[in-house]
């Protein structure tokens, strides 16, 4: 039997597509819903965006029919502009004036008429109000993927007969030689992703273990475990993986997707195979390095903030200059002795256009060839914003998407519906996409902050 959805504006704000996401159902739209967008529309930014393109969507429902009466949506389901209720009551304290307040209004209204609603509202404050009315209500889950916990990874230990790891390195493991452990003991074969990541223990001696990567057909082993790029040698298994990821070439892996924990050296490695490969006069790959990071806190009023492109973005260029300062000058005894040379070291970097940094509106709609792109904190990503960066890369580029889904500061994501996440799990499998996630025990800022992640 149908169902009956009234959307707050917000879902319309995040994903535009919304009103084709539920099926042959009815969708309600309170009038308060279209008074947000005609405020949105004119604004700067991913809000703005999405709120034009919605109202361009009902402009083509309006010419197929009267929207306040009803039309048919090509998913089987309709839309109906509700404008009625206006004199329900709320309960006291409820602001008359307040569009959220009218929202639930529609919703109360509707139920009152015996007809069996649910709100869907990206607000969990919305939420709130609606269970105190006995307003069912859910989240937008039609662009959700798993929590992180249940995300894919990119790596897995498995066994290995001893006798065929002798040659792996001549001949490689086919996925038939390869099984995991299960908690009962049991053994059990899998089916790999392309470009998965394998710590291999032999099934007679545990502790002698290779490391391989699954090509499409065989689990072949890591090209890179003696390189040490910018001068930078991997000190964990996740860092192995991490480096064979960044330094394959934009042809073969166009595309790396970093997840974990802060401290465990995803920037800090980017820039540092980003370095080696730009700068490697054998490596004719990338022009320049170029850095972005969403911020949640002035993304869309960026262009009415004082000074320079530059002069705007400083703020966000803060832990790029930290990694650098350590890539520059790795020894402990000199690395304070000097910081006048070493400020200068990292602005002649600035200076040549080896590294470049633009905030993330500067980014969109460009088409960006022969670059490193590295996107910091891509978990304050919407999925529009992370799909228009990775649909439109020129030839020759690199993306490498760096970010914690479990901290988020975009208003309206969590750790299911941000970009990064939502990257990883649609990218899963693709031969020119490659993925790790960072575990909280390869954490090396320091002691502290290695305690800290596992308590806090």
């Amino acid at each position: 039997m149908p169902k009956t959805y009234v959307l707050d504006t917000n879902v319309l704000i995040q994903s535009p597509q919304a009103l084709q996401s539920f099926d042959d159902n009815m969708i309600i739209l309170p009038i308060a819903v279209l008074e947000d967008l005609d405020k949105l529309k004119n604004e700067d930014g991913e809000r703005g965006s999405n709120a034009r393109q919605s109202i361009r969507f009902l402009e083509q429902l309006r010419q197929t029919g009267n929207l306040f009466e009803g039309v048919s949506l090509e998913s089987g389901g309709m839309l109906k502009i509700e404008a009625n209720f206006a004199s329900v009551d709320l309960p006291y304290g409820f602001q008359a004036n307040s569009n959220d307040n009218r929202i639930l209004k529609v919703c109360k209204g509707l139920i009152n008429q015996s007809e069996p609603i649910t709100l869907v509202t990206k607000d969990i404050i919305l939420r709130l109000k609606s269970q105190m009315l006995n307003i069912p209500t859910e989240d937008f889950f039609a662009e959700q993927s798993p929590v992180f916990q249940d995300l894919y990874t990119g790596r897995t230990e498995v066994y290995a007969p001893d006798e065929k790891m002798e040659d792996f390195k001549k001949k490689g493991l086919l996925p038939e030689h390869i099984y995991v452990v299960n908690d009962n003991k049991t053994k059990s074969g899998i089916i790999p992703e392309h470009n998965q990541f394998f710590i291999i223990h032999s099934d007679i001696n545990e502790r002698k273990t290779l490391l391989g990567r699954f090509n499409g057909k065989k689990i072949v082993p890591l090209k890179s475990l003696d390189l040490e790029p910018f001068g930078v040698k991997p000190k964990n298994v996740g860092q192995r993986f991490l480096q064979e990821a960044l330094m394959q070439d934009a042809d073969t892996a166009p595309l790396v997707i970093v997840k974990g924990t802060a401290g465990t050296a995803k920037t800090f490695y980017s820039l540092a195979v980003g370095l080696h490969q730009t700068l490697d006069p054998d490596f004719k790959g990338y022009r320049k390095i170029l850095v972005t990071r969403p911020n949640v806190q002035f993304d869309d009023e960026i262009g009415f903030l004082p000074g320079s492109e530059q002069e705007k973005i400083a703020p966000l260029l803060r832990p790029i200059i930290d990694n650098l300062e350590i890539l520059l000058n790795r020894s402990d005894k000199s690395r304070f002795q000097n910081e006048i040379e070493m400020r200068k070291k990292i602005e002649e970097l600035f200076d040549r256009g080896v590294i470049t940094a633009e905030a993330m509106n500067f980014i969109r709609g460009r088409s960006i060839t022969h670059t490193y792109l590295i996107i910091d904190e891509a978990q304050n990503l919407t999925p529009k914003q992370v799909k228009g960066i990775i649909t439109r890369v020129g030839k020759g580029t690199k993306v490498v998407l760096l970010g914690d889904p479990q901290q988020i500061d975009h208003p309206l994501l969590d750790e299911k519906t941000n970009g990064l996440s939502y990257a990883s799990e649609k990218m899963k499998g693709s031969p020119l996409c490659f993925q790790l996630t960072m575990f909280a025990d390869e954490c090396l800022r320091s002691p502290l902050a290695f305690d800290a992640t596992q308590r806090m």
